[in-house]
């Protein structure tokens, strides 16, 4: 009933506005996406970094911990704000989505409703119980706060893979879903298994090198002591694991690309043509011949379907998408070559890289991470378009036909101004506190080893 008020209220009509619409989602998505990877995989760096000082006895961990809880607490709370912005536009800006399809994907929401609930109780005894609840109780309250951090995103991230591998419904003759499974829609699609294991990847190598960006500024600064050592070792280690792990999960993603949406794998090489033994064309313009076709279906010989075989209407914009496929490979190449040379170091050395080369380059894989993260979600959300349910809706049918989209594009433009102001500042507040007055909290702690 709610969602059928939306269509009615909101109908889809002509919408002058509608590259503006998506543009404002795009930024909504841009701000919320980096904080969904310190849900998932700061708690478990930060509950690891308390196992360790319980493992250990060091105090160091239990002040590293510490710290890192309130900087995950306030990002907690700027992501409750993206959250729910891009909650509401979803019914303002693409009604004709949320009346047609509310019923198929709408448990997926439920469900992360609940896990959010879960999250925030569990993540405020965590932050505020340090000094008021037994150690391993303490280290225990952590847990449901990764299991909740995993689970909130989880359907999030189904609902995204049914859009691109649609299932669980029929459409009458009014364009209606009926024959509903919710269940079948969230789990029975081809894409849910690798969408969701490329995104929590992503999510330890963004949450990692962001980490370590931070700490290896302040180690060309001169700051050295154990303190910003063991987070270093612990950020980077995460990164640098689940780093070549992704190049393995990525290619996972782009041959379920090239079996379901095979449209959008001709976008990522602007293969205009279907093309047997296709190339791989490498800038400026190098091709590696029947590469495309080896690398889609493992057989270099395959057929790859290219942008010749739909009208193009049905195409996505190619420039766009393949920009963004290529800025994601090369920014992941990068990322590598950082986790290569920290894993040799740490396994060949059992030390740290010395060069100051190699602490500018992990300072630049804070921002590289982040700028890998966003290009990936804009190859497979713009190589959907121009559907918003793949082969089912197409974007333009679910936008809304109310005006005022300029004057709300600047509105929230405005609002994540602000809310990123406030968050930089919460953190250089907290940064600015000390770090050997938390140390001398704790015995035998010492900020210079």
């Amino acid at each position: 009933m709610v969602f059928e008020l939306l269509a009615q209220t909101f109908g889809p009509v002509q919408q002058e506005y509608l590259l503006e619409a998506r543009q404002m989602q795009a930024l909504s998505f841009v701000a919320h996406i980096p904080l969904v990877c310190f849900g998932v995989a700061f708690p478990a760096l930060v509950v690891f970094t308390e196992w360790r000082h319980h493992r250990t006895g060091d105090p160091v961990y239990r002040v590293l911990a510490r710290r890192w809880s309130k900087i995950m607490l306030a990002l907690f709370a700027v992501g409750v704000v993206s959250g729910t912005i891009l909650s509401f536009e979803l019914g303002l800006l693409w009604p004709g989505f949320m009346a047609t399809f509310g019923d198929v994907f709408g448990l997926g929401f439920t469900l992360e409703g609940f896990s959010f609930f879960i999250e925030a109780i569990f993540i405020a005894i965590y932050v505020y119980g340090w000094d008021r609840l037994p150690p391993k109780v303490h280290l225990a309250t952590g847990i449901p706060v990764i299991v909740t951090g995993l689970t909130g995103s989880f359907f999030v991230i189904a609902v995204n893979a049914w859009m691109n591998n649609p299932s669980g419904f029929t459409l009458d003759a009014d364009g209606q879903a009926v024959d509903v499974d919710p269940w079948g829609a969230l789990f029975g699609n081809e894409y849910l298994a690798h969408e969701l294991t490329h995104m929590y990847v992503a999510a330890y190598i963004v949450c990692g090198f962001l980490i370590a960006a931070v700490y290896g500024w302040r180690w060309l600064k001169g700051h050295r002591g154990r303190y910003e050592r063991k987070a270093l070792t612990i950020a980077l280690t995460a990164a640098a694991i689940a780093t070549p792990v992704q190049m393995i999960v990525g290619d996972w993603a782009a041959r379920t690309v090239a079996e379901e949406q095979p449209i959008k794998l001709a976008a990522f090489e602007d293969l205009q043509e279907t093309t047997k033994g296709a190339p791989f064309t490498i800038p400026p313009g190098i091709e590696v011949p029947k590469m495309l076709s080896l690398l889609a279906f493992h057989d270099p010989n395959a057929t790859v379907t290219g942008l010749d075989s739909v009208p193009a209407d049905d195409r996505p914009p190619v420039g766009v998408v393949r920009s963004s496929f290529l800025i994601m490979v090369a920014a992941g190449m990068l990322l590598l070559a950082v986790a290569a040379w920290f894993l040799y170091f740490r396994v060949r050395h059992r030390r740290l890289p010395e060069t100051p080369w190699f602490w500018r380059a992990v300072v630049a894989s804070g921002p590289l991470a982040v700028i890998a993260l966003i290009a990936g979600w804009v190859t497979t959300e713009v190589g959907r378009q121009p559907w918003v349910v793949y082969d089912f809706m197409r974007t333009e049918e679910a936008v809304t036909g109310a005006g005022g989209i300029p004057i709300g594009y600047a509105t929230l433009a405005i609002v994540y101004a602000s809310v990123l102001v406030a968050v930089i500042w919460v953190l250089r507040r907290l940064a600015a506190h000390p770090i050997e007055e938390d140390l001398e909290t704790v015995p035998e702690a010492r900020a210079d080893g």
